[in-house]
């Protein structure tokens, strides 16, 4: 009988595909690691996004279940557009620290950095959590126990949030992770760390994911990965601990952005505000508007008897290639009260942009902005800056890949390593629903549904 895991540590590399292991000098390390162990993929839930895949990779039930229908939604109540909530009061269902817990009250959890983790019940957590200020920002992290990411910082320095996001983003936000886990592990051996490392994301947005730029991200999460590892096994670690290496999407090149809320305005669906000759959102007087998610949007319908008329003339759009209804909604797992009436979804080599102005005189202050929580709708341009002017183009068509659509082809699927106790576990499957991942790992821990 294999030894069962006395701790897993889950590593989401998020972007990490087969293609990259098949390729080992791109990726020595990923290549040793995944030879000592197993190797199997993961098919996506749809929407193929952070907040949607992270929910279920830690909940073990898709969108319907949990509630979490992308990196952001539209609250009908408040009549306000959420973008990258941090807290746990969205998400429904129990996580999987919560039923460790039940299972083994004296067992310990650590999340580094993932969505929708602030207030939860983990008993290590450390996230961003930034002040907004009037004028500017403080950047601030929440940590659980209180004053964790203060140890943290104190050994090896302060994280910089500009390295996690923005045009300054890159290698410098997953290696201060790592080494946060890595202190937390040593310190604390929790049962269960969930670590994200984003950096694989970065220049596949900006360049392409088979951009030179994208070759050096992923030599460099390679790196850092091979380095964790490697630190685990010096610190004793490694022999009573598996490790998962998995990712939450692969991410397409895209060619051009579609602008889905310019085109509601056409019809007269979509309202504005005009304000001191800036143009915003008008969420109540809309008859219908888009939050757009990479290359996914929820169109929120506020008049039931336009629906179908609004279904058509997205379907008319050149760069939207499916528009789901609440068939397609409850097919794919998408059927909660958060999702649109409508969900578009676009052409592999296209993305929705959340545009609905053509002037970009007339453009709300904060378009030229790093500001992921105001603007209603995802905006991978901020991954750009003019530091001339110190803000954002207003140039959407400089993006060069995406991700969200359907995983519907072997491209979608991404990877699943394990090592140590019990990675023969992974075996079991040649292709991994995202939801059936928390089992696999309570496998690994001797726990047997």
């Amino acid at each position: 009988m294999p030894k069962q895991a006395k701790r897993v540590v889950v590593l989401d590399l998020v972007g990490l595909t087969p293609a990259h292991l098949e390729n080992s000098q791109l990726t020595p390390n990923l290549n040793r690691i995944a030879a000592k162990g197993s190797v199997s993929r993961i098919k996506p839930v749809f929407p193929a996004v952070t907040g949607a895949m992270q929910a279920t990779l830690t909940t073990g039930v898709e969108p319907n279940r949990h509630g979490i229908v992308g990196n952001g939604r539209f609250d009908r109540k408040q009549r306000e557009v959420l973008m990258w909530e941090q807290t746990i009061a969205p998400l429904e269902g129990e996580r999987m620290w919560e039923t460790l817990k039940r299972l083994d009250p004296d067992s310990k959890s650590a999340v580094l950095f993932m969505q929708h983790i602030k207030y939860d019940s983990a008993d290590f957590i450390v996230t961003p959590s930034p002040m907004h200020l009037e004028q500017g920002m403080e950047e601030w992290y929440f940590s659980n126990p209180r004053g964790l990411y203060e140890q943290i910082a104190e050994k090896q320095g302060p994280f910089k949030l500009h390295s996690f996001w923005g045009p300054l983003a890159g290698a410098a936000s997953s290696e201060w992770i790592s080494k946060a886990a890595l202190h937390i592990i040593e310190h604390h051996h929790p049962t269960l760390t969930f670590v994200y490392l984003p950096n694989l994301d970065y220049q596949a947005q900006r360049f392409g994911p088979g951009s030179e730029q994208q070759r050096d991200a992923i030599m460099e999460i390679d790196q850092i990965v091979g380095q964790f590892v490697d630190s685990l096994e010096q610190m004793g670690e490694l022999e009573d601990t598996g490790v998962v290496i998995l990712s939450e999407y692969a991410l397409h090149p895209v060619e051009s952005p579609v602008y889905l809320n310019r085109i509601l305005r056409e019809h007269g669906w979509l309202q504005v505000i005009e304000l001191n000759g800036k143009e915003y959102l008008d969420t109540f007087h809309s008859q219908a508007f888009a939050v757009v998610d990479h290359q996914v949007a929820h169109i929120y319908i506020n008049n039931p008897m336009i629906v179908n008329e609004v279904k058509e003339a997205l379907k008319k759009i050149s760069g939207v290639d499916q528009v789901l209804d609440d068939s397609g909604k409850k097919e794919w797992s998408l059927d909660h009260s958060n999702a649109g009436e409508l969900i578009a979804i676009a052409h592999r080599d296209a993305w929705f942009a959340y545009y609905w102005w053509n002037d970009p005189d007339v453009a709300p202050p904060y378009a030229t902005t790093i500001d992921i929580h105001r603007k209603p709708g995802y905006d991978p341009v901020e991954l750009f800056m003019d530091f001339k002017t110190r803000s954002i183009p207003l140039t959407p068509e400089r993006i060069r890949g995406s991700h969200g659509v359907l995983p519907v082809t072997e491209e979608d699927l991404v990877t699943l390593i394990a090592i140590g106790p019990s990675h023969e576990v992974v075996n079991q499957s040649d292709i991994w629903h995202a939801k059936d991942i928390p089992a696999m790992i309570f496998n690994m821990l001797g726990y047997h549904s």
